[in-house]
């Protein structure tokens, strides 16, 4: 059996990574009925900088082939991935097109491929904010609604593609991949001697910001930032700020709370400090000790819960309710007193304790290949 496993942006590396070791571990296991696989790169976020660290750190190999789409509106990138993908489709001739999260690449090479006769896998299926002004929920409704397999991480996935008609033999419940990456990294960071951005014992918090709805509007941005700044007045903030949030603050003229970050393991009085984008395992060894985080990231509403770390999501709505019903993530929006009050209950004790969801125990992946060799390329 063949697959092509496509990606287009960061997130995705870490939902690919696991599927490609367990590839790897189903094909030591059954040489006899071996899986053939090609990492397919559209190219739509990259960064050169950190490019190849990124696979390093993920411990999987560089893409097979890589579109080189670019930045670009999204009807751009979907419309160039479409016809750059087409080729590959027709050059590799694969039984399935795996896609995972919910970015313009996830939409673009399903439709490519369910036109082509190829089935399509998605990986993480079913999440839905029910707000259409997001350009990830329109790329969800799409993909789901043309998938053959779609591979659920939590129960109320399952019910939202049930009561859009999506037919329950064609749904999986799995689990999260996110989350086998996760506790794979987290057991390898002791091994590795990474340097603490932060000493060692202090209590901080982590903020990641990056949403347009957030950072491109000057009122919301400079409601976020002056609600973070008062959390900031009672524990050191560190903030791996996106380059498109850096620039906006620039624009706007409200950069001027940010604090340069201090050399590795610098104790930190209490204020917001910035520094440069981390890699997942900087990031991570970052976050995982963080007394509380802040976020408008999908993902990390996901990863903190699964390893029990207060988190407030700025947001309006989130595809990921499994994290507050279930979790530790709390929804805030952009609403100043909420953030604050929701903070200082966190920081006092007095914040969810929350649980690990069903299945989100590292396995995922294992059970998506599975899966697959249990449809066979002929479905």
């Amino acid at each position: 059996m063949k697959i092509l496993l496509v990606v287009g942006a960061r997130p995705n590396f870490m939902k690919i990574a696991p599927i490609v070791r367990a590839i790897r571990a189903w094909n030591g296991a059954h040489p006899d009925r071996s899986i053939e696989h090609r990492l397919v790169h559209t190219g739509q976020h990259y960064d050169e900088r950190m490019y190849k660290a990124f696979f390093e750190d993920l411990q999987i190999p560089p893409p097979d082939v890589d579109l080189e789409v670019g930045s670009g509106s999204h009807t751009f990138q979907t419309a160039h991935v479409m016809l750059r993908f087409e080729k590959v489709c027709e050059a590799e001739r694969p039984d399935w097109v795996l896609v995972v999260g919910d970015v313009n690449s996830t939409m673009a090479a399903s439709l490519v491929a369910v036109k082509m006769g190829i089935r399509v896998c998605h990986v993480e299926a079913g999440l839905r904010s029910r707000d259409r002004t997001m350009p990830e929920e329109i790329n969800r409704l799409v993909t789901d609604a043309v998938a053959d397999l779609l591979f659920t991480t939590s129960r109320d996935a399952d019910e939202n593609l049930k009561a859009e008609g999506v037919p329950p033999e064609k749904i999986r419940f799995v689990g999260n991949v996110m989350i086998d990456t996760l506790l794979a990294q987290v057991r390898r960071l002791s091994d590795l001697g990474l340097r603490p951005l932060v000493a060692p014992g202090q209590r901080y918090g982590v903020l990641t910001l990056h949403r347009p709805s957030n950072v491109d509007r000057r009122e919301v941005l400079t409601r976020l930032l002056g609600a973070i700044e008062e959390v900031a007045r009672d524990l050191p903030i560190v903030f791996p700020i996106h380059p498109r949030t850096r620039k906006m603050a620039r624009e706007f003229g409200i950069d001027s709370g940010f604090r340069p970050l201090p050399e590795p393991e610098g104790r930190l009085d209490p204020g917001l400090y910035v520094t440069e984008p981390l890699g997942y395992l900087d990031f991570l060894n970052l976050w995982k000790d963080a007394a509380l985080v802040l976020t408008d990231s999908g993902g990390l509403q996901e990863e903190t819960t699964a390893l029990g770390i207060p988190c407030l999501t700025l947001r309006e709505n989130t595809e990921r309710p499994v994290t507050i019903w279930e979790g530790t993530n709390t929804l805030v929006g952009t609403d100043p007193e909420a953030i604050q009050a929701e903070a200082r209950k966190a920081l006092d004790g007095r914040g969810k304790a929350g649980r690990v969801p069903e299945l989100w125990d590292g396995r995922a992946a294992e059970r998506i290949v599975a899966a697959l060799m249990e449809e066979g390329p002929e479905g």
